[in-house]
């Protein structure tokens, strides 16, 4: 039976780069793979003609041979037995057992690990967060040891060779036909174990430490804004990059606005009199105090808006409004001239009550009409 071409069998162009054979290598490799496709006959034979194929495609030499005389020009059965086309296979084979069993591919080389992300809460005020503003903040955080450099060794010391993996920072498994690599148990990846320990961070390479930053606070944050500082985190592992330092944003509560996005909202109290009769009264803004007019005849609850006055948000380009709910308020600690006065006015607003008090003359009709009155 004629072999089908080693191209097409991996599913790529003749002029397909190293990087688009180990890719497409390990997409088949990884879908027959025998530990993934027990007992199917059909799937061991198709990994292994993908691996005969990539064992000469890999293969500058091999390649070049194949290109130029097919099948003919290789052969097949001695595919690997040179030290540079196996050692490829088997740099690919790694990144497959480590994708297929959880293991870290690459011969040799420590596992560095990145730092961890931090979060810190940072309360602001309404106006710091509507203007902006800087401070600084004090965080602990894991840094890397200055006695050792993150070694984790005693000064004066090396790290040594790891034993259980020589130095490469995985260990080989066999598992039946194939062998697997897996991390050092010992080394954990690094390749290397420390004999005497660091007495400043006990082995570990880092320290708990407590840092000063100062962050800049752009205008218009919000509730749950968050502002990333870049390699602020705690530092890596194995010479591993730091993580990032995240800000988050919490507003505390204002004695006199509430916020909601870029628009801002406010209880106004008014009295009676000025409801009723219309007047000027001053109203608080971020920017000062502005003056609006309230005309006659004012229910409790009417909204003035305020155009401009809210917050320009970060992503905004204009700023929201501000919104004044008016609130009318009922008068108490009333002297007796006062109590007069009312009880004179409450009497003579009865002779008009529908005109005087449409809302409630409004409400009781309703309540007739509910009862079948």
């Amino acid at each position: 039976m004629s072999k089908r071409d080693y191209y097409e069998v991996l599913g790529i162009a003749k002029g397909a780069s190293d990087d688009e054979i180990k890719k497409a290598f390990r997409k088949l490799a990884m879908k027959h793979h025998p530990d993934r496709n027990q007992g199917d006959k059909a799937s061991e034979e198709r990994f292994k003609e993908v691996k005969e194929a990539y064992e000469v495609l890999s293969d500058g030499n091999k390649r070049a041979a194949y290109d130029q005389y097919g099948h003919a020009g290789v052969n097949p059965s001695m595919a690997g037995a040179g030290g540079a086309g196996f050692g490829d296979f088997a740099d690919a084979f790694s990144d497959i057992f480590g994708d297929i069993f959880g293991g870290a591919g690459g011969r040799g080389r420590p596992q560095v690990y990145r730092g961890a992300d931090l979060r810190y809460n940072l309360e602001l005020s309404l106006e710091e967060a509507a203007r902006g503003t800087e401070t600084k903040i004090r965080i602990p955080v894991l840094t890397e040891c200055e006695q050792c450099h993150g070694s984790g060794a005693k000064p004066g010391t090396e790290p040594v060779t790891c034993t259980t993996c020589g130095g490469h920072g995985q260990v080989r498994m066999q598992q039946g036909f194939f062998s697997v690599q897996q991390t050092c148990p010992r080394c954990h990846g690094s390749g290397r174990v420390v004999a005497d320990l660091c007495t400043h961070c006990h082995g570990e390479g880092r320290v708990k430490q407590h840092k000063t930053l100062s962050v800049r606070i752009p205008s218009g944050v919000d509730e749950g804004d968050r502002i990333r500082l870049a390699g602020e985190g705690e530092s890596g592992i194995n010479g591993g990059p730091s993580g990032d330092l995240y800000v988050q944003v919490h507003l505390r509560q204002h004695p006199v606005f509430t916020r909601d996005h870029n628009d801002l909202h406010c209880e106004m109290p008014i009295s009676f009199s000025t409801a009723a009769l219309g007047g000027e009264i001053g109203i608080p803004t971020l920017d000062g105090q502005a003056t609006i007019k309230i005309p006659t005849e004012t229910q409790s609850g009417k909204v003035f808006r305020l155009r401009g006055k809210g917050i320009k948000g970060v992503r905004s380009n204009a700023p929201g409004d501000l919104h004044c709910h008016m609130v009318v308020e009922t008068p108490i600690n009333l002297t007796d001239r006062q109590k007069e006065l009312l009880r004179e006015f409450e009497e003579i607003s009865r002779s008009h009550e529908g005109r005087h008090n449409p809302r409630a003359q409004g409400f009781m009709d309703k309540v007739k009409a509910f009862f079948g009155q």
